[in-house]
């Protein structure tokens, strides 16, 4: 886990150093001023993270408290080009950083040496962002500017990688991370990143990866093409764990993992199913109805590395990243905007993001290695606690006080409740037998 004098340090380096030199390589900054790029990229990032829906008002008397003497009028002036490209490499370098706690005590997680999650999320910008990321269509109408952000948590140590941005039209697929999970890591695949050929590569690494299985997808048991939607109401039992190869081509040898769901389940998945086939106006096969009273997994792991139950468990792990983009929009307001003109909203995507990257390494220094931590809980203490950090920047030792006593808080407010009816992800990590199969 980094220690808070290193998480001070890494703190300094991106909103001080990082940012003082890419003011002056972008020429935002191209003479010493009382006001330089390390106060604006600071008063921006910490002024959002406080109150994501800050104006420019409220920036300025934020501003004045930081001891910066600077009108609303003159801090719009300063949303220019340069601007944007001062953000985009202090937000570059803050990324560029790796900050992961110690692996949590989980003995189910302990199995593999890494355990990701990859997904994206979608943001609307104004249309004076088309000619920088184009939007994308879709059953509401199409939208002229939009930024699709990527992120790939580890659920054992916290570490982030991304957000990674892209137009909002690019394929999923379209990036990748520069880091390569070693031999043994574990992979929870979302349907959006179901490619045959990707996880043939993974599988040739020597990486397993864990997820429903795509519909449509050919699969394949003692040489012959199983139509599940006929083979499985003909099962005794409500689990199938079976040995399959996937793929016409690529023949991928992996277990197929099914669960049988309630009826409710079921008749809710048909419904959202056929909403989403008259919202988009295609054709909903029959069989794809009734699929939906099962629960469908394929996974590289044998029987007597993971079972039934602990893979059910683990994909709700996939519900960490989905946390983490909730609270990067309902709290952090990095989907939200009061600008229209292009440079002043990308400064603030930038600046947001960036405050979004350091609320997360005080989660992972904070509270990552308690079991029950409550990420929406802890997010506010980081949010609370923005003005107090901002003003100790770039003043010795007092970041690493203010560092200490956010830690303090950390420690109790973060965390979540046990519950007996409905247990926590956590809960179920500790004893996958919580979980029922029925």
């Amino acid at each position: 886990m980094p220690s808070i004098p290193q998480l001070a340090a890494t703190i300094e380096h991106v909103l001080t150093d990082v940012a003082r030199q890419a003011a002056r390589s972008t020429g935002f900054i191209k003479r010493q001023r009382a006001f330089d790029g390390a106060q604006f990229v600071q008063l921006l990032v910490f002024g959002w993270l406080a109150d994501p829906h800050a104006s420019l008002a409220d920036l300025a008397l934020f501003a004045a408290d930081l001891g910066i003497s600077i009108s609303p009028q003159a801090l719009d002036q300063r949303f220019t080009p340069a601007a944007v490209a001062c953000l985009e490499q202090v937000l570059h370098a803050a990324l560029a950083q790796v900050i992961a706690a110690d692996p949590c005590a989980i003995p189910l997680l302990d199995r593999f040496p890494h355990v990701l999650i990859h997904d994206t999320t979608t943001i609307s910008l104004p249309d004076a962002l088309a000619a920088t990321f184009r939007g994308c269509g879709g059953s509401h109408g199409t939208v002229a500017a939009a930024v699709k952000a990527h992120l790939r948590l580890d659920a054992r140590t916290g570490q982030l990688e991304g957000p990674l941005l892209q137009d909002g039209r690019a394929s999923d697929r379209a990036l990748c991370f520069r880091r390569r999970p070693p031999s043994g890591s574990l992979t929870l695949r979302d349907l959006g990143f179901f490619q045959l050929d990707d996880l043939a590569a993974d599988q040739r690494d020597g990486q397993h990866w864990l997820g429903h299985l795509k519909p449509n997808t050919a699969v394949f048991h003692d040489g012959e093409r199983l139509d599940l939607a006929s083979f499985l109401p003909l099962q005794q039992s409500s689990t199938l764990d079976l040995n399959v190869t996937i793929g016409v081509k690529q023949r991928i040898a992996c277990r197929l993992l099914a669960v049988a769901v309630p009826e409710a389940v079921a008749q809710r998945r048909r419904e959202r199913l056929r909403k989403d086939a008259r919202d988009k106006q295609y054709r909903l096969r029959p069989e794809r109805l009734l699929l939906c009273g099962w629960t469908l997994m394929i996974t590289t792991l044998r029987a007597e590395e993971l079972s039934v139950q602990e893979a059910l468990v683990l994909l709700k792990l996939r519900w960490q990243i989905e946390l983490l983009h909730k609270l990067w929009k309902s709290h952090g307001g990095v989907d939200e905007t009061r600008g229209e003109q292009a440079a002043r909203v990308q400064c603030e995507l930038y600046a947001k993001f960036l405050g979004m990257v350091i609320e997360h390494w005080l989660l992972v220094t904070g509270c990552w290695e308690t079991l029950e931590r409550s990420l929406g809980k802890a997010a506010k203490v980081v949010r609370t606690s923005a003005r107090r950090l901002a003003r100790a920047m770039g003043r010795s030792g007092r970041l690493h006080v203010a560092l200490r006593e956010v830690m303090k808080w950390l420690a109790r407010a973060g965390r979540q409740t046990k519950r007996r009816k409905d247990p926590n992800t956590y809960q179920l990590l500790l004893d996958p037998t919580l979980l029922s199969l029925t």
